[in-house]
């Protein structure tokens, strides 16, 4: 049982709290506001508490030869989660992580800190000011997990930013972002019609209750250059605790139907998810 004492710090962009999970040593849930923003456990960096983080984790464990050291950069901190789990998998990678909030980065520094020698530099930084700043062809995956509360800001959501990151990925990189929604899927569509117009080739992952437009929830949009490796991708979803679809092609293509990409003028956050939308997958 983890006795570890709760902490609550007032943070840059609201209340930010670290509470120990009772049942694991040594393993945490942050929140900004009341919104869960990460789950991490220092003892066990590859367990993956959250639903979208475990699919996350999986496009990590196929985008490359297991353990082959990648160049990340993470748009979003919280407590560090993905990066933590890539440095278990994947000795040896170099990974940027851009956390706009000051306040919460030094709190999780802080409190559950980063072992020396992972890898993992942190930056604090508006995550479109760092992408737009950062050099051509410098990253093999770009995680861009950015929640203002509980909202992806709307600068994250337009073509500038999207091509913006299109730069910055190499040929063979792929790009990842945990969204948000609900039927009809507006938010949703326009990703990835702004998305469909920088990148060939698409999947998003859900659970199919929420691509059935029956539930409010977490979608993980992935996108290449190069055609995706869909049928290994699709097995680990599908079989997972919480199980999940990987919808990719014609099907998706019919799902963005005639959504249009987003301009800067256009922009809005994603929406208000709904009281007690977000708990611990």
């Amino acid at each position: 049982m983890n006795d570890s004492i709760p902490v609550t710090r007032a943070v840059d962009h609201g209340t930010a709290k670290l509470m120990p999970d009772v049942d694991r040593e040594r393993a945490w849930l942050l929140t900004v506001d009341g919104a869960p923003q990460s789950y991490v456990d220092l003892d066990e960096p590859t367990h993956l508490e959250f639903e979208y983080a475990r699919r996350l984790g999986h496009v990590l464990d196929t985008v490359a030869e297991d353990g082959r050291p990648l160049d990340v950069l993470h748009l979003g901190g919280g407590a560090f989660t993905l990066p933590r789990y890539l440095a278990a998998t994947r000795p040896g990678s170099r990974q940027d992580v851009v956390e706009a909030d000051r306040g919460l980065l030094d709190l999780v520094a802080r409190h559950l800190p980063v072992p020396a020698g992972t890898g993992i530099t942190l930056h604090a930084a508006d995550a479109r000011a760092w992408l737009e700043t950062a050099p051509t062809a410098s990253a093999d995956v770009l995680v861009a997990d950015v929640f203002g509360g509980s909202r992806v800001p709307a600068h994250l959501t337009t073509l500038s930013y999207a091509r913006e990151a299109g730069r910055v990925l190499r040929a063979d990189g792929v790009y990842l972002a945990n969204l948000a929604d609900a039927a009809p899927f507006a938010f949703l569509r326009s990703q990835l019609a702004t998305f469909a117009e920088v990148f060939e080739h698409l999947a998003v992952i859900a659970e199919p209750a929420v691509l059935r437009g029956r539930r409010f929830g977490n979608a993980v949009l992935v996108a290449a250059h190069h055609p995706l490796d869909v049928p290994p991708l699709a097995r680990r979803t599908a079989s997972d605790a919480f199980p999940a679809r990987v919808e990719h092609g014609p099907p998706l293509r019919e799902f963005i139907g005639d959504a249009r990409p987003v301009t800067e003028e256009a922009a809005v956050p994603s929406p208000v998810p709904p009281s007690g939308a977000f708990g611990i997958g």
